[in-house]
C-alpha cells in the first residue's frame, strides 16, 4: 500500500462508493438522473449538511469528540421557534430564535463536556434524550402550524434545479468553515487539538473554551437546520431531526474526518452527505423500502470505522520499521 494510499484510505472508500453509485444507476434506472432527483437531493441534503459540518467540527477537536444531540437539537430549536411565534414573538425573529436555541443547546454540551469533563458520548447521549422528549411533551407529538409566510418561499424555492436553503446557506457555510480551518489560528488550534490535546494546553491554546465554542457552533447549526425544516416542510415538527445523528457521524467520518480528530477536512464531508442522500434517494427510486436506509447508513459507519482502524495500523507498523 503505497503512502497516499495510507493517508486517504477513508477518502478513496468514498470516491469508490461514489463510483459504484453512478455505475448502478446507469446501469439499472438512468431515468433516475435527472434534474428533478438532482433538486430533490440537494433539497433533503441541506439539513444533513449543516448538522454533518458541527459534528465534523465537534469530532475534528478531539478529545473523543461526538454530539449525539444534533436530531433532539434541530427538533426542539424547530418547536421553539414556532411556539415563540404562538406565544406572540414578531415572525421575523424566527431565524435569530431557533439559532439562538440551538446555539445554546450546543453550548450545555460543550459545557458539560469541557468544563465538568463527563465524556462526550454519555453527555450528548443524554441530552439527545432530553431535547427529543421536550420537543415530544410540548407539542404532544404533533406538528406545530405557523410559519410564516415570508419564510416558505425561500425554504421552498429554487435557483434553477439548486434549492435556496442549498444555496444561500449550506454552501456559504462550508466555504467559511473551510477557510478558517486552512487559513486561521483558529483552524490550527482545532487540528492541534485533535493531534495531541496536552501538547495544545502546554504551547497555550485555550483548548476548553475553544471546546466549548466548538460544541456552540455545532449547535448552532443544528438550529439553522431546524429553521430550515421549519420554511420547508411548512409546519414545526417534532421529529423533525430523526436519525440525523446517526447520518451526521457517518458523513463525517466518511468524508475523512478521523473518529479521534485531528485529521480531515470539510469538502470530503460535503461529498459524504452529498453520497448519502443520494444513495437513500435511489433506494426509493428501485422501490427498496426505507426501513433499510438506516441499516445501509449503519453498514456504512462501520465500515469507514474500520477503515480508519486500518489505516492507523498501517501508519504505526510503516513508523516502527
Amino acid at each position: 500500500m503505497t503512502r497516499w494510499c495510507q493517508k486517504n484510505l477513508v477518502l478513496s472508500i468514498l470516491a469508490a462508493l461514489w463510483l459504484v453509485l453512478a455505475l448502478v444507476i446507469l446501469v439499472a434506472q438512468p431515468s433516475i438522473l435527472s434534474s428533478a432527483t438532482l433538486s430533490s437531493i440537494l433539497q433533503f441534503a441541506t439539513l444533513l449538511a449543516l448538522v454533518s459540518l458541527g459534528q465534523a467540527l465537534v469530532v475534528l477537536c478531539g478529545g473523543a469528540g461526538i454530539d449525539l444531540s444534533v436530531g433532539g437539537n434541530v427538533s426542539l430549536s424547530a418547536i421553539v421557534g414556532i411556539m415563540s411565534l404562538q406565544a406572540g414573538l414578531p415572525p421575523v425573529l424566527l431565524p435569530v430564535v431557533c439559532l439562538l436555541c440551538g446555539g445554546l443547546l450546543g453550548a450545555l454540551n460543550g459545557i458539560l463536556v469541557a468544563r465538568l469533563r463527563i465524556y462526550p458520548l454519555i453527555v450528548t447521549l443524554g441530552t439527545f434524550y432530553l431535547y427529543s422528549g421536550l420537543a415530544l411533551c410540548l407539542t404532544d407529538g404533533s406538528a406545530q402550524s405557523g410559519v410564516p409566510a415570508w419564510a416558505l418561499p425561500w425554504g421552498r424555492g429554487m435557483f434553477g434545479d439548486i434549492p435556496l436553503p442549498f444555496l444561500t446557506l449550506v454552501i456559504p457555510a462550508f466555504v467559511i468553515v473551510a477557510v478558517i480551518l486552512s487559513f486561521t489560528s483558529w483552524g490550527r488550534w482545532i487540528y492541534a487539538m485533535g493531534f495531541n490535546e496536552n501538547s495544545a494546553r502546554l504551547v497555550g491554546i485555550p483548548v476548553d473554551k475553544v471546546r466549548i465554542l466548538l460544541y456552540s457552533l455545532c449547535g448552532l447549526l443544528a438550529g439553522a437546520a431546524g429553521f430550515v425544516s421549519l420554511s420547508w416542510l411548512g409546519s414545526g415538527r417534532p421529529d423533525a431531526g430523526v436519525n440525523l445523528e446517526l447520518e451526521s457521524l457517518t458523513a463525517a467520518l466518511l468524508g475523512g474526518v478521523a473518529i479521534f480528530g485531528g485529521k480531515g477536512g470539510v469538502s470530503g464531508v460535503f461529498a459524504a452527505v452529498l453520497l448519502l442522500v443520494a444513495l437513500k434517494t435511489s433506494m426509493l427510486q428501485f422501490g427498496i423500502n426505507s426501513v433499510w436506509q438506516v441499516g445501509v447508513v449503519g453498514l456504512l459507519l462501520i465500515a469507514v470505522l474500520l477503515a480508519d482502524r486500518l489505516s492507523s495500523r498501517v501508519s504505526q507498523t510503516n513508523g516502527a520499521r
